[in-house]
């Protein structure tokens, strides 16, 4: 995992589910450049034509609500998000995303502080948020070790799997 990520900022609202990040009609996809190009389509049909990797998503509050489909977090993943930061996070969202390996900041000021295509540049293992744009800096909630652990490894899979050969 990069402990610094740069991109630009993608900024949504409130309440955005999992059918708005990845639209239910799209489940049996199994190819990953297949899923890509439907990410965020329930919320922004352009989306995936305007975010290059790296790029940053913000929102608000509840982020990722909705179901439980791991897609959700797997197409925005194959979209190269950099890092998802908001408000707050759907709880198996915010879970489904860090097993991943997609880094997730909880900043309760980040919507009011960011517009779309702000630059910004992020500091994971310290939680700070640059709006290189704007010249703000924002403090988001510190991510513990064991999840900064699971995100330097790529995911939660990678992190036991080299853990079972180490034994």
């Amino acid at each position: 995992m990069k402990t610094i990520v740069e991109g630009h900022a993608h900024v949504f609202g409130d309440n955005l589910d999992t059918d708005q990040i990845y639209p239910g009609q799209y489940l049996e996809l199994v190819e990953i450049e297949d899923i890509r190009q439907h990410a965020m389509q329930g919320a922004d049909p352009d989306f995936i034509k305007t975010f290059r990797p790296g790029d940053i998503i913000i929102a608000g509050n509840n982020f990722g609500c909705g179901s439980s489909r791991e897609q959700a977090v797997t197409t925005l993943v194959a979209a190269g998000a950099g890092a998802i930061i908001a408000q707050s996070f759907a709880r198996i969202f915010y879970r489904n995303a860090i097993n991943l390996g997609l880094p997730l900041l909880v900043c309760p000021d980040i919507k009011t502080q960011a517009s779309t295509g702000d630059a910004i540049k992020i500091d994971i293992e310290h939680g700070i948020i640059h709006n290189q744009t704007s010249k703000k800096t924002l403090v988001a909630e510190p991510l513990s070790g064991y999840v900064l652990e699971i995100l330097e490894k790529g995911g939660i899979k990678r992190l036991v799997k080299e853990q079972l050969a180490l034994k």
